[in-house]
């Protein structure tokens, strides 16, 4: 029987892998910094050399431990490292230590935005674990086929994190990966640079027809390096299995990737059968015992996370519900908007400007706030001169654009480039004389009611001004002169 394909509805589970911010790895003392040479940030631990042992950082437990507790999950005291048995090339122990029975955090749950407020996403379980080499294919001059293999990744530390199937449609798992990367970043745990291969996540998706709640046959989709790759790779197999399904063809378990320029999901293995990966606890690391006063320290130290403050924007800042989601989506972004408050008492300019210029700038060079040397305080002392009418609106954009691209201060800026507005009546009524006279047609059209006429003659003399006319007296002394 052919079934129509609307009505099936997906159901979506995500898993997401963290590289943690620590300084060495997680057994051992190697750097974990970004970008090194292959192979030079190894030992004989993360090499996985025989006679070697791993020691466990406790750092890597304090980050686990409060990206738990922000997850609301229960804290597992005292919790294990397992071995994951399975072999491949980037993985030099022929197994990973993770952790499954008891993992750091289980049973938690993060709240994302949805249709008209929130949706809760259920955590299964919050974990630690050491992270893979890294597989360098076609990487020898000449030989599309060799393979070669950088250590430096295995041992960093990962905590990975695995939702319950509790999505639904692809844009909620667009708002899951947002809202648990700004928790990440608000926590100071990770710098969730996916560039960097410092977050990742992995989808699982099965369809069931609506109204019913028997989960239909998952499908895991791997190989996902951006948001993007997420949301169209779930596109694409959600529309795959609809097709399926509506032909009457049974879904198969298996691991999918994506082909990211075909745009296509396509087939990586089998997955009929659960692999064994013969967990059992590492017999070279003791339980990790926290205790109620570890987990109290960790809870003290807890952020105000990025719901809570785009709440309070709101009714602190009297900011739209959009400006506030923007500003706190990351920390840094949140820490630049309070402090200019602080410095100039009109959160929605701030906001405008933040959410406006500064973010073109920043997106186009594909930089974060923290990057910039544009400080709260240089960006409030440009507010402050437009108000004290020292500059126009119009030179303020480009003397924000200098700003950000020197580092220097406005008034600096404005200084040298002589870029003070015009506010002396008369310089300005030479100027506007000057555009009455020889726009004549345009003088006619406002003297017939044709207000609109008005910004023609505004826009000439801010011309011939350079922009440094004052927009409101150029207004007051056209009319005056036309009247």
């Amino acid at each position: 029987m052919v079934i129509s394909l609307t009505e099936f509805e997906p159901v979506i589970g995500m898993e997401m892998h963290t590289e943690l911010g620590t300084q060495s790895k997680i057994f051992c003392g190697c750097s974990t910094a970004f970008g090194a040479e292959p192979n030079t940030q190894t030992c004989p631990v993360c090499l996985g050399l025989p006679g070697s042992l791993p020691v466990l950082n406790r750092q890597v437990v304090e980050y686990g431990l409060r990206a738990a507790l922000a997850l609301h999950c229960k804290v597992n005291a005292p919790c294990i490292m397992e071995r994951k048995n399975y072999y491949y090339p980037d993985l030099p122990k022929a197994y990973q230590i993770s952790q499954r029975m008891l993992p750091l955090g289980a049973e938690g749950y993060v709240e994302i935005p949805g249709d008209g407020g929130t949706k809760r996403v259920g955590i299964t379980d919050a974990h630690i674990e050491e992270d893979t080499g890294k597989s360098l294919h076609g990487s020898l001059a000449g030989d599309p086929d060799s393979s070669l293999i950088d250590y430096n990744r295995s041992g960093i530390p990962l905590l990975e994190i695995i939702s319950e199937p509790d999505m639904n449609s692809v844009e909620d798992a667009e708002a899951y990966m947002e809202t648990m990367r700004s928790i990440m970043l608000y926590l100071e745990v990770s710098d969730c640079k996916m560039e960097h291969g410092r977050m990742r996540f992995e989808a699982s998706v099965s369809l069931r027809p609506k109204g019913t709640t028997k989960l239909g046959t998952r499908v895991e989709i791997k190989n996902l390096n951006s948001f993007r790759a997420v949301t169209h790779s779930l596109l694409s197999e959600i529309d795959r299995q609809r097709k399926l399904l509506g032909a009457g063809v049974e879904i198969v378990q298996e691991t999918m990737l994506w082909d990211e320029e075909r745009g296509v999901t396509e087939p990586m293995r089998s997955k009929e059968f659960a692999h064994d990966y013969r967990y059992f606890p590492e017999p070279d690391l003791v339980p990790i015992v926290i205790d109620d006063a570890w987990i109290n320290r960790a809870r003290a130290v807890l952020p105000e996370l990025p719901r809570a403050r785009r709440q309070r924007f709101v009714r602190e800042f009297s900011l739209p519900e959009y400006d506030a989601t923007v500003l706190t989506s990351a920390k840094a972004s949140a820490d630049f908007f309070e402090t200019a408050t602080g410095l100039y008492d009109s959160p929605k300019v701030i906001s405008n400007w933040m959410m406006g210029d500064f973010a073109a700038l920043l997106n186009a060079d594909g930089r974060e706030i923290q990057d910039s040397s544009v400080t709260p305080k240089r960006l409030t002392d440009m507010l402050k001169m437009i108000d004290g009418e020292i500059i126009s609106g119009k030179i303020a954009k480009t003397v924000f654009e200098e700003m950000y691209r020197t580092g220097r201060a406005p008034g600096e800026i404005v200084k040298e480039k002589g870029l003070v507005q015009i506010s002396d009546e008369s310089a300005v009524e030479l100027i506007v004389d000057e555009v009455i006279a020889e726009n004549p047609d345009a003088v006619e059209n406002f003297r017939g009611g044709n207000e609109k006429s008005i910004g023609f003659l505004v826009g000439q003399v801010m011309k011939k001004s350079r922009g440094k006319a004052n927009p409101q007296l150029v207004n007051d002394l056209l009319k005056r002169r036309m009247g």
